[in-house]
């Protein structure tokens, strides 16, 4: 297993500052998620926020598998049956519509990353329960980042939140360490046993993310490379946040602070 790397203070204040960042322009991008705009207009917004707070964008240009194009964007945008990096275009959205932009950012050399599922105007109850139970599995899961439990049990308390009320688990996809590096160890499934991984020491920096689905885990790749959705259709929903494991528990660094 690769080492996974504790931040120390210096380092721990950094990546406040570069979450802190990530999730300001998120919540100004999610300000804007209304029916009639694109996805190619929050990119693009997006990328002039990144810029006004001198940053890069964390996503733009990653490389993906072979034969793949880099990615060309600066945020992930995912509607509806689209789990995650979802490439932004010019389709406008429409009312009733959910959907998840992934946003991250370099900022003095550390990375920013978080991740939130909207409503465009009403939306359907099933909508309202997929995007209701992803978000407090992502606060069960963040609750079990603390020193001595092992990464087993935020996984599981992910996965127990989740099933229990009849939604999926993607199975595909992980969360992950993160530092100077966008994905550092260890890799953060949002299923398991409590016994599983890792024992979580302070100064570990870990991106929980959970990816639900309102049936099947199951996902396919489409064409692009890029873009997961899921394999049966449902709607899709993910809801992210970087923490680090303090001597006392967890702190979420990406909040508006």
């Amino acid at each position: 297993m690769s080492k996974i790397i504790c931040k120390n203070k210096e380092q721990i204040h950094l990546m406040r500052r570069s979450n802190h960042a990530a999730r300001k322009i998120l919540n100004r991008l999610g300000e804007s998620v209304q029916p009639g705009i694109t996805t190619g207009d929050l990119d693009r917004r997006a990328r002039q926020l990144t810029k006004e707070f001198g940053g890069r964008a964390a996503f733009l240009g990653v490389r993906g598998g072979k034969g793949v194009r880099p990615f060309p964007a600066a945020i992930c945008a995912s509607p509806n049956k689209v789990v995650v990096h979802g490439i932004p275009n010019g389709t406008p959205l429409v009312e009733g519509d959910i959907l998840g932009i992934d946003y991250g950012i370099v900022l003095e050399r550390y990375y920013g990353d978080t991740a939130w599922t909207y409503p465009l105007g009403a939306v359907s109850e099933n909508a309202t329960f997929l995007m209701k139970i992803a978000r407090e599995s992502l606060y069960k899961g963040i609750e079990q980042a603390k020193p001595g439990n092992r990464l087993g049990e935020v996984s599981y308390a992910i996965q127990c939140h989740v099933e229990a009320h009849g939604c999926g688990v993607v199975r595909e996809l992980v969360g992950h360490g993160i530092g100077r590096s966008m994905h550092e160890p260890p890799q953060i499934p949002n299923f398991g046993a409590p016994d599983e991984g890792p024992k979580l020491k302070p100064g570990m920096t870990l991106a929980i993310e959970p990816m639900i689905t309102r049936g099947n885990y199951e996902v396919d790749c489409l064409d692009d490379g890029w873009t997961i959705v899921t394999k049966d259709s449902s709607l899709s929903a993910h809801f992210e946040h970087t923490v680090v494991v303090l001597s006392d528990g967890p702190e979420i660094l990406s909040v508006d602070g």
